[in-house]
């Protein structure tokens, strides 16, 4: 008897430390934001074509040649979209022209709401450095789930509804390559690093 309980004793010790691990990594990816060491080798995104603020198609194309920031939202959100967009061009501001190859792209979860004026008006209040990208419904939730993005319509009291998503922001290389993501509410210092090591800054 005392030889079996030590042996269960042993897997439960193993299979808690598992799956605390487990638990750990699946937090630090959805909400404290990851870099590089975890999951640089996610694959993440795929093909489209969608329109962008300014009315013109965009294709995954814009994604390589500079590092790009990559934010799912939508235009009527309360709270989480305008203060990330807000946090993210003063990431921008405070990285000066050390982060001018620095580009940033703000997906709609709603494009059956967010038309390519709308988006321009609000992308365009947080700079000139965030594109709006909205289109085809069907082809925007290809896109959202090829990056593996929650994005659910949740029924306001109104009759209307409201969205919502996963509120992290995509970090890419150069080369089109999944970085990580800063988080939502994330430390000033922490974003800022992350894309000074995504922009090469030493």
């Amino acid at each position: 008897m005392p030889r079996i309980a030590l042996k269960t004793g042993i897997w439960v010790a193993l299979a808690t430390l598992f799956f605390s691990s487990l638990g750990l990594l699946l937090w630090q990816y959805t909400v404290q934001g990851t870099d590089r060491s975890l999951s640089a080798k996610l694959d993440l995104g795929t093909d489209f074509s969608l329109t962008d603020h300014n009315g013109d198609t965009i294709t995954e194309a814009a994604f390589a040649g500079r590092p790009t920031l990559i934010y799912f939202g939508f235009t009527r959100c309360p709270e989480v979209c305008p203060t990330t967009l807000y946090e993210l061009s003063g990431w921008f501001e405070a990285l000066g022209d050390e982060g001018r190859d620095l580009q940033a792209f703000f997906i709609s979860v709603d494009p059956e709401r967010d038309t390519p004026e709308i988006m321009k008006g609000y992308a365009e209040a947080f700079g000139d450095r965030i594109t709006g990208i909205t289109g085809d419904p069907d082809e925007v939730a290809r896109v959202i789930a090829a990056w593996h993005v929650y994005a659910a319509k949740i029924p306001t009291d109104d009759g209307d509804y409201t969205m919502d998503h996963t509120a992290s922001v995509f970090l890419i290389d150069r080369d089109g390559r999944f970085r990580g993501t800063i988080a939502y509410g994330e430390d000033f210092e922490s974003a800022t690093g992350k894309l000074r090591r995504l922009a090469g800054i030493s």
